[in-house]
């Protein structure tokens, strides 16, 4: 049967798999209670459901709580109880947030005055590395999605002009910007606690297991990672297109018709940009006394203005601030438009990780795992775990990819006598570095769609990106942990 054959019927082997490899794992004779092994069948199942896409993501975490709480494992009130999770509130805060940015457009304005000045249209890599800055720096804000989705018709524009004009080797010049920029989006997205959702997911483990990890706390240790891991990116594109030339005037030209649809701006832009900077602000300040030393004022801080009230603030002052006669900057139809799956993910997520744990599930397949590693080989151990990682992402979710397998590292590394919190961080990271295929994020897919980028072309940069993503992750966890 052919690959996109058996992809047609995905939903049909996933509903015949799932409860095939829940019997088999239940079956197996294991030295566990009764309540782990229940676990491990129903994480059994909820893999091959995710993996498959037979239900949305979020329906399969909260069937597999719903499962857990059928068969006696835990309480309905204990089981649910991480729906209220304060990361939720967080996400649904953030997400606000970039909805304004995107709706009012913000975004796009920011994007065409950056890319109008002078120091990015005076040759093709400074244009390559305006656009995926763009990408960059807007995705620790914005969903990388509507990161990338903003920046394709700018993109395609100045493709479509070099087309017309007979520029020599345009193909190569379109397959690097697009790659360029769906790339920067991943790789952004991961340098803010809320860039991307399965940063705020991994915060949320790690919080469970006693390590409050702080808005700028998380950006101090994730930017280093993200901007060589950017820069890296840029260099081998420098290297590949290194022969192409264009002619700067007409691309300025561009870039300053794009500009001049621009509406005026709007009181919805100003007010978005008010509301952002105070949440800005506010997620900074408490890391910022921590960093300066003052205890007393960070443990205030973390008290009354936490990143999820911060969060929540900024969204009711959305709501609140009008844009223009009788509406708010945001309205009841954009909290409809929110992405509700991936919050109901987290808390199912959450919930399901909360029982490997406590059950005792991520223990004994810590104690078997951290039998097989010898404590010299911590490194190594690392960077199998961080490419794992990538790799897995490239063909699941990488939500429940890192809901699977956070709880259970948590577990190894218990057992290993290793300080978890920089090797749970480094695969969080990794979680957001997929770039071979376009099924691995929805960046990728949506510069596939463009059909400027032959899949092999993909696979291949994709293949170099992700070997040495992985590289830098390691070798940035390794020198944390020193």
């Amino acid at each position: 049967m052919s690959l996109s054959r058996l992809g047609h019927y995905k939903r049909e082997i996933g509903l015949f798999l799932a409860p095939l490899v829940s019997a088999v794992i239940y079956l197996t004779p294991m030295d566990l209670s009764r309540e782990a092994h229940i676990v491990f069948a129903i994480m059994g199942f909820c893999l091959v459901f995710w993996l498959t896409e037979v239900i949305p993501l979020s329906m399969t975490a909260l069937l597999g709580v719903t499962i857990a709480v059928v068969l006696g494992v835990v309480n309905v009130k204990e089981a649910f109880l991480s729906l209220g999770h304060p990361v939720i509130l967080l996400f649904i805060g953030s997400f606000l947030i970039a909805q304004a940015m995107t709706k009012h457009g913000l975004d796009r304005r920011f994007a065409l005055n950056l890319l109008s000045l002078d120091f990015f249209l005076k040759s093709p890599i400074r244009l390559i590395a305006g656009f995926s800055l763009i990408s960059f720096v807007l995705s620790m804000w914005v969903s990388n999605t509507a990161t990338t989705a903003m920046l394709l018709p700018l993109v395609l524009g100045i493709i479509q002009m070099f087309k017309r004009k007979n520029v020599k080797d345009t193909g190569k010049f379109a397959l690097f910007t697009l790659l360029a920029v769906a790339y920067s989006a991943s790789i952004g997205g991961a340098t803010t606690l809320i860039g991307t959702p399965t940063n705020l997911i991994g915060a949320g483990f790690l919080k469970e297991e006693g390590y409050d990890v702080d808005f700028l706390r998380w950006f101090l240790l994730a930017a280093p990672i993200t901007i060589t891991s950017y820069v890296a990116l840029l260099l081998y594109i420098r290297f590949h297109i290194r022969n192409f030339s264009f002619d700067r005037k007409k691309i300025k030209e561009l870039i300053k018709q794009e500009k001049k649809s621009l509406p005026k701006v709007s009181l919805g832009e100003k007010n978005t940009v008010f509301v952002f900077s105070l949440a800005a602000f506010l997620w900074i300040l408490p890391g910022l006394a921590n960093i300066l030393g003052n205890k007393e004022l960070y443990q205030v801080l973390k008290a009354h203005i936490p990143e999820a009230v911060v969060a929540l603030i900024a969204a009711v002052l959305l709501f609140l601030l009008p844009a223009r006669k009788g509406e708010g900057t945001l309205t009841a139809k954009d909290l409809k438009e929110l992405d509700w799956d991936t919050i109901l993910l987290f808390g199912g997520g959450i919930a399901l990780g909360k029982l490997i744990i406590k059950t005792g599930l991520a223990a004994y397949i810590g104690k078997n795992v951290a039998g097989l590693i010898s404590p010299d080989m911590v490194v190594l151990f690392i960077f199998v775990l961080v490419l794992s990682m990538i790799f897995l992402t490239e063909i699941s979710s990488n939500t429940a990819t890192v809901i699977t397998f956070a709880p259970i590292l948590i577990g190894i590394l218990k057992e290993m006598g290793v300080d978890l919190f920089y090797p749970v961080f480094g695969i969080i990271i990794a979680a957001s570095f997929a770039f071979m295929l376009p099924v691995a994020t929805p960046p990728n897919a949506i510069i596939y769609g463009s059909r400027h980028i032959p899949l092999g072309k993909m696979v291949r940069v994709g293949f170099f990106m992700n070997i040495i993503g992985s590289i830098i992750i390691t070798f940035f966890i390794v020198l944390y942990m020193g």
